[in-house]
């Protein structure tokens, strides 16, 4: 099976450079927590993403703590919840979120939703600008941004977020086209959340035409094609085998062709997981 390789990673505007693939964490809890992201630091991820309102971030901390993998190799990243935004607000929230990770730092802490008070989303970011100059945050970076969000930050900020992290999948990147056009004008790196679609789709079958093709799996053609839109794809998965497996991406490359197939797939039977963060907000 193929393995990461050193240079398989992504140079952020803050400087930094993140690992092109990383390990997502969404509703994996407990000991099941602490055992997947072990394994998947152990097959050769060296990005891990949590997030407050994952709820596991102490599971997570415990898992890099115990991996015999070096910390400073380990891109750790976790998020600002809706309800924690405002200035003071975000600053304890994430003073809280590095006592359960039990870490010195985190190397990029992202607003996880934009919300709807402007007010507060300034706020926030400007909060995270504090962090960052503080060094606690190697990187700061937003998620679900859209580009009206990011010019608006922009005209209000003096630091350029690092990354926006997007749902992104072949069942919605026509929707998602704008944003990723937006980013790469900015030099804003763009991670994919979902991008095996939470596996509602992987099944599809175009991808398994092109699996066949290629000789790989459905889901390792999901995260090359994630890739090839120049995105780091952030697969999540409890199940040891589909951990390791999702790694091995980096020794095959798709066709144009290929490539267009999949993007002809947007809209066509796939639903967004955004009603997941909808309720959330309600």
């Amino acid at each position: 099976m193929d393995s990461m390789k050193g240079s398989d990673t992504v140079e952020l505007n803050s400087g930094l450079e993140i690992p092109a693939i990383g390990f997502g964490t969404w509703n994996i809890h407990g000991r099941e927590a602490v055992s997947s992201v072990g394994t998947a630091l152990d097959a050769g991820y060296r990005l891990v993403d949590t997030a407050r309102i994952y709820g596991n971030e102490r599971e997570v901390g415990q898992a890099v703590g115990q991996s015999k993998v070096p910390r400073g190799d380990i891109f750790v990243t976790t998020k600002l919840w809706t309800s924690d935004q405002g200035h003071k607000n975000a600053l304890s929230a994430f003073d809280e979120s590095l006592e359960r990770l039990e870490l010195d730092y985190i190397d990029l802490y992202l607003i996880h939703w934009p919300g709807h008070d402007t007010q507060r989303r300034l706020d926030s970011w400007h909060a995270l600008e504090e962090i960052h100059g503080s060094g606690r945050a190697k990187s700061i970076g937003v998620s679900n941004f859209t580009p009206e969000h990011l010019r608006e930050l922009a005209k209000h900020s003096k630091i350029t977020p690092a990354v926006n992290q997007i749902e992104f999948h072949p069942f919605i990147y026509d929707r998602q086209i704008p944003t990723l056009q937006y980013c790469k004008s900015r030099s804003i790196a763009v991670e994919a959340y979902s991008p095996l679609s939470m596996g509602k789709h992987i099944n599809n079958s175009t991808i398994s035409t092109v699996a066949e093709q290629v000789k790989r799996t459905n889901a390792q053609v999901m995260l090359r094609w994630a890739i090839q839109h120049s995105t780091v794809p952030i697969p999540k998965s409890a199940h040891a085998e589909r951990i390791r497996e999702n790694l091995g991406v980096f020794d095959f490359e798709l066709t144009s062709k290929q490539m267009h197939a999949l993007d002809a797939l947007s809209g066509h039977d796939g639903k967004s997981t955004l009603p997941f963060y909808v309720r959330l907000l309600e």
